[in-house]
């Protein structure tokens, strides 16, 4: 009998107020039913993956969570683009205040760049600063966001909502 494959890496639940993230590195089509059984733990449906992804997304639609591609270089702060298409996924997932507390699972190749840099840019719109933000990630997933996504967040991220779930203005 098979041993039951694990995720690689422990995933990293991230709550403020009503957002709920699960932050975890890239799954592979060897291990996608453990991350499958992390996504129902945490109530996730939808994935964001912001790299490009060598596994295939079936078996996690096929589990009720979406999909959703974001990609962008490793190392750098996302593109605009990627940051209005995050911010939209946020503003549906996370409406009237998440009373079904609905979770964004988002991963890079190894959840601690994009991934974690998309979170810090959605709790910023949820009115957090932007290390404290950091600060709360880091807390939960050690080693995420490079000196330069960190001076991005804290110098160059213009705020676009006012708040209450990544509302785009």
């Amino acid at each position: 009998m098979a041993m039951p494959v694990a995720v690689a890496n422990k995933p990293s639940f991230v709550e403020h107020r009503h957002l709920r993230f699960l932050i975890i590195d890239a799954p592979t089509d060897v291990n996608v039913e453990a991350y499958i059984k992390e996504f129902k733990a945490h109530n996730v449906v939808e994935l964001v993956r912001a790299c490009e992804c060598g596994y295939s997304p079936e078996r996690i639609i096929k589990s009720g969570v979406s999909v959703h591609d974001m990609p962008f270089p490793d190392g750098d702060p996302p593109p605009d683009a990627i940051i209005t298409q995050w911010l939209a996924l946020c503003a549906k997932t996370f409406a009237k205040g998440n009373p079904d507390k609905r979770t964004i699972a988002v991963h890079c190749v190894a959840g601690l760049g994009r991934a974690p840099v998309l979170v810090a840019i959605a709790m910023i719109e949820e009115g957090m600063e932007p290390l404290d933000a950091v600060a709360a990630i880091r807390a939960k997933r050690r080693g995420a966001i490079n000196a330069r996504q960190l001076h991005y967040l804290e110098h160059s991220y213009k705020k676009r909502g006012g708040g209450g779930g990544c509302v785009i203005m």
